[in-house]
């Protein structure tokens, strides 16, 4: 196996410590050790030459895959970053590395440092987990879910002598330090094992510790095991300034719902109070720290973010965590990709999908670029990150070609529909209230219904008869949500446009939602957007069945033109067209003559 040297932030190297650096990837351990004293005299001499620690990163092989010049967080290898494995099984790899005390720098000097420190004690007393294995290497360990760490203590005034059969003291004192299954009583997710010499370390049998640390997780946290193809989500949300711990809540509801909507498992959520999300990480470093041990701790494959994020906060949080980020919008868009059942639904969503993702193209400077034709060019031509954003641009240019065409086409049927004086109704409301199964049950419709956000997607119109005997057509539009994403508004708007040019609008709200007010407000807010909100506008309080009466009646003096009402169970649908009737008689009272 061809192993890789990354010489990170180091500096001032000399030839020949470049090829001692090199020829550690020669280096094999067998299969049933830790750690030889071989290796360990060799990473401790190299680490004290050059000055700098070094990071192995070993297979279960006993094959050096690895050597970087920096500490293990500091080791850039595709194989440990973003690996996802099942709680029962850690990744396969193992990570030998140098720890050189601050005051072993070569600026004072290779010679100069404190005395040798006895093996298995630690020079801080106050803090010895923090003296022993730095909180960024274990935090390495958590995140990648590595067999183990192997610190190895360098020792600046030690001798090295194999040929005189002397044992190495510049190699002084080694810590291993691995994950548990769970949390031990102080809360911690790894153990940092007592120190030995290289020797003892070297006798310790490592396929041993490796089967009964992998048993251990397979017996203890039997019930974190990750369905194959399954995504396990994790939930984060921010209280900022202007928001409220139980709005917060709230929303992460909702997400959750929307998370299984999309077809994941929801396996945890976290907040943290700050007064703005932080530009780099969205939470502060330290708590997506926390947030990235947590998911490794519960297999969580995906970390969903109640926000909208920035292309540099992506970025950086999936370096952080180690697995796929998406925000709020992102899993909306999904969710919408996977409803859209018409063509012309599958052309809105994909223009959205473009217009949200063009931004967000990220390359890496001249990488890949294409020279121009011509005579005399110079320096890097087209890179790959402008190709695709020009490809994006013009699949957009496209898209909204043929969106203006749906436009016009539905400008079109809405002209017939006013030339044969048919008055519109259009059900509009918060996602899953209810409009499709009202639809079903007014016009005997045979539209799909589930308890799931977003269930329908596609835009249905039906025609139906009013008490009076006079016909009316009544169109159910998509669901509104909190934060609706503008990129699905404009989209969508020649949809949505349905809602504005309606005679009468029926607002279905779930009378059973604990936060129906909010949906109310955030329906009026998108209402206002597409210039629809002064409509006239009947409020159907659906799923009255399983609503006490004095929430119903409460509800009834907040809204306007109230109906109560029940679709699933056929209640309320007579006093529904009714009320229709009654209004469009006063709103457009020749289409009501003339169609009587």
């Amino acid at each position: 196996m061809h192993g890789k040297l990354d010489l990170g932030k180091a500096k001032g190297l000399k030839q020949s410590e470049i090829k001692k650096l090199n020829r550690l990837l020669q280096e094999r351990i067998p299969k049933d050790k830790i750690i030889t004293i071989e290796l360990a005299d060799s990473v401790a001499e190299l680490s004290l030459e050059t000055g700098y620690p070094l990071s192995l990163v070993v297979n279960r092989r006993g094959q050096v895959v690895n050597v970087t010049v920096g500490q293990p967080f500091e080791v850039d290898m595709p194989e440990l970053r973003g690996v996802r494995v099942g709680p029962g099984r850690l990744c396969g790899h193992r990570i030998i590395h140098t720890r050189l005390d601050e005051r072993k720098q070569p600026a004072e000097g290779k010679n100069q440092g404190p005395k040798e420190s006895n093996p298995g004690t630690s020079p801080n007393k106050a803090n010895p987990e923090k003296e022993i294995v730095s909180k960024e290497n274990l935090q390495c360990l958590a995140r990648n879910r590595l067999d183990l760490l192997a610190q190895v203590g360098v020792n600046p005034a030690g001798t090295f002598s194999r040929s005189k059969g002397e044992q190495s003291k510049i190699a002084d004192v080694v810590h291993i330090a691995h994950l548990l299954p769970g949390r031990d009583s102080e809360g911690k997710i790894w153990k940092i094992m007592p120190g030995s010499t290289a020797r003892r370390a070297q006798d310790d049998n490592f396929e041993e510790l490796i089967s009964a640390l992998e048993e251990e997780f397979r017996t203890q946290a039997p019930g974190l095991a990750v369905a194959e193809g399954e995504e396990r989500a994790y939930l984060i949300g921010l209280v900022s300034d202007g928001t409220d711990a139980w709005q917060v809540e709230d929303d992460l509801d909702e997400l959750a719902q929307l998370s299984r909507t999309a077809g994941a498992t929801v396996c945890g959520r976290l907040m943290q109070t700050r007064q703005q999300p932080d530009p780099k990480y969205f939470f502060g470093s330290g708590k997506m720290q926390e947030v990235a041990l947590h998911m490794q701790e519960l297999g969580a494959t995906l970390l969903v973010v109640d926000q909208e994020l920035t292309p540099n906060q992506k970025r950086n949080i999936e370096e952080v965590v180690g697995v796929k980020v998406i925000d709020r919008t992102e899993l909306i868009l999904d969710i919408f990709a996977q409803r859209a059942q018409t063509k012309e639904g599958k052309l809105q969503v994909e223009l959205a999908q473009m217009k949200y993702l063009l931004p967000r193209l990220i390359g890496k400077g001249d990488n890949l670029s294409r020279l121009g034709g011509g005579i005399g060019t110079r320096g890097p031509g087209e890179t790959k990150l402008e190709i695709d954003r020009r490809r994006i641009r013009e699949k957009i240019t496209l898209l909204e070609t043929d969106a203006e065409r749906i436009g016009n086409y539905r400008d079109v049927q809405r002209k017939r529909r006013i030339n044969e004086n048919l008055p519109v109704v259009a059900l509009t409301g918060y996602t899953n209230s209810g409009k499709s199964t009202l639809l079903n049950a007014l016009t005997k419709a045979d539209v799909f219904t589930q308890d799931k956000l977003f269930a329908t997607l596609d835009p249905t119109t039906r025609r139906t008869t009013l008490p009076d005997h006079s016909p009316v057509l009544i169109s159910d539009t998509v669901g509104f949500i909190k934060k609706l994403p503008t990129s699905l508004v404009t989209a969508f708007r020649a949809t949505l446009e349905e809602v504005a040019v309606a005679d009468v609008l029926v607002h279905v709200v779930d009378a059973s939602h604990p936060n129906v007010l909010e949906h109310i407000s955030a329906v009026h807010d998108v209402l206002s957007d597409l210039g629809a909100v002064d409509k006239p506008m009947i409020t159907v309080l659906n799923k009255a069945d399983i609503v006490r009466k004095e929430d119903l009646a409460w509800l009834v003096a907040q809204v306007p033109n109230p109906v109560v009402a029940s679709a699933k169970i056929r209640f309320g649908l007579g006093t529904i067209l009714s009320k229709i009737q009654e209004v469009i008689s006063e709103v457009c009272p020749e289409r009501q003559k003339y169609s009587a």
